[in-house]
């Protein structure tokens, strides 16, 4: 399991509306490439993302699933890309004044990317998410 942290100079408010607007998931998560779709009532539990992963032309269609969330603190999602596998991630606003530090864990939970040992996994997961909380950082702290 990899975890990042990072200290965003936004609220968890601010940090939250990116989170909630599925339409800007390609934005700041690594990897994806373009929405397909957005259920009405994201971000509840049973709700999803369609999304496309990859580079063009050789990109793969699937889906991101809520699995848990408290609104304005933290979301749990079952992210798919078969068939790469599928991976949960963790993300969790914890309030320091006006701003928010945000923690993001993730692992494969199916799928070959369970095969890599976790020590590997765990590296690219780690550089993946550095650049992803970089991305969401730049979008909440522009929010005013």
């Amino acid at each position: 399991m990899a975890e990042n942290t990072r200290i965003v100079h936004a609220t968890p408010e601010q940090v939250w509306e990116v989170l909630s607007d599925g339409w800007l998931y390609p934005v700041w998560v690594v990897g994806a490439s373009r929405m397909r779709e957005v259920d009405d009532d994201w971000p509840a539990v049973g709700s999803k993302l369609h999304h496309s992963v990859g580079l063009w032309p050789l990109l793969i269609d699937d889906n991101t699933e809520v699995t848990a969330t408290v609104p304005g603190h933290s979301i749990t999602l079952r992210a798919r890309a078969w068939p790469v596998g599928e991976a949960e991630v963790d993300i969790r606003l914890v309030p320091m004044g006006a701003e928010t530090e945000v923690r993001i864990t993730e692992d494969a939970v199916s799928g070959p990317g369970v095969l890599a040992p976790p020590p590997v996994r765990g590296v690219t997961l780690k550089w993946r998410n550095t650049e992803t909380l970089r991305r969401l950082a730049y979008l909440a702290e522009r929010r005013r």
